[in-house]
């Protein structure tokens, strides 16, 4: 589809209001990205669905061998902004008054006092998170979908922007708890982090005589972070492109319909909130890309991202190793563009 036919039933003065707000509200992203990429070299994508994370406030889950600068990368990110970061190792003993605090004596006033947890920070990253066990993972559930952490009989609300970035190693299963699907469902973005280029592998070798960090400045601030995702809801999303994204995300359960070879595959689809996290990256990226209006390509750059976590294939599926990202590939070729 193209652009002027996206954006036929707004008008240009409107547009082009929107638009400028956008330049304005956006300068600090590109600064972020050049402060990254002092430490980061290459993995461009994945930076860019940190952003994404970053702007819309949904959770992502990082997935790679080890090496590839996952924690690295969200490390960096965090310097990059005037905030609080903490990093959780997480690990088979590890336990949920580990991550979200708990009650302590105090002595003065004769009662119990939380001492809060890593939990109460800006950026929390969770280190191989399906390390953890059960109990652990729930705890970092109520603080990622209500952003409050009980402790005790009181409630007790998590910093604003609050955002989890988690890691996960897919090779090894030793040792490991697999997040529920509850879980998963959780985390917006799903991001599969590959190796490096010869090109770029050639750079990480040359910057990288010593373990030394390039030294790193805070170009953004919260307040620039949450302007920028107060102005995400502007941003066009054309009636023609929700209807795409309904196709995609309904055709995962309805496959039947749409071709008989992915109906095999799939055993459940993406619920309602793939729908929803669907939109809200689309226009994200669009406000990456300095956009005032959602066009198809948005949400075919992010659909697998979005839903490749939110997919539950069949046995038959299984057996012949088709792995989710083939299955979306399958259903971006079918499903028609507008």
């Amino acid at each position: 589809m193209s652009e002027t036919r996206i954006t036929d039933r707004i008008s240009e003065a409107e547009l082009g209001e929107k638009t400028e707000k956008i330049a304005e509200a956006s300068h600090f992203l590109n600064d972020i990205r050049e402060a990254v990429g002092l430490r980061v070299v290459g993995q461009e994508r994945m930076v860019e669905r940190l952003l994404i994370g970053l702007l819309t406030g949904g959770h992502v889950l990082l997935e790679g061998v080890p090496g590839l600068a996952k924690t690295l990368a969200v490390r960096t990110l965090a310097d990059a902004i005037h905030t609080s970061f903490r990093r959780i190792q997480f690990t088979p003993d590890l336990l949920p008054a580990d991550l979200i605090g708990t009650l302590i004596w105090d002595e003065v006033n004769r009662e119990f006092v939380p001492k809060k947890g890593p939990i109460f920070a800006n950026l929390v990253l969770a280190d191989e998170i399906n390390r953890a066990p059960a109990k652990v993972q729930s705890a970092l559930l109520e603080a990622m979908q209500e952003h409050q952490v009980t402790i005790g009989e009181m409630s007790h609300k998590v910093p604003e922007p609050f955002l989890v970035l988690a890691t996960q190693n897919p090779i090894e299963h030793e040792g490991t708890y697999p997040l529920p699907e509850a879980q998963v469902d959780r985390f917006m973005l799903k991001i599969r982090v590959d190796y490096p280029d010869r090109t770029e592998e050639r750079e990480i070798l040359r910057a990288t005589v010593t373990d030394a960090l390039a030294p790193l400045k805070a170009v953004a601030t919260p307040e620039q972070i949450l302007a920028a995702r107060s102005l995400l809801p502007d941003i066009y999303l054309d009636e023609r492109v929700e209807d795409y994204i309904l196709d995609l995300v309904r055709s995962t359960r309805q496959a039947s319909e749409l071709d008989t070879e992915l109906a095999q595959w799939l055993e459940y689809g993406a619920s309602p909130r793939a729908t929803i996290y669907l939109a809200r990256t689309a226009r994200a990226h669009a406000f990456l890309s300095g956009r005032a209006y959602v066009v198809p390509e948005d949400v075919t750059e992010l659909a697998p991202d979005v839903l490749r976590h939110r997919l539950v294939l069949t046995f038959q599926a299984e057996a012949e190793e088709i792995s989710p990202d083939q299955v979306l590939e399958r259903l971006l070729a079918v499903v028609p563009v507008p």
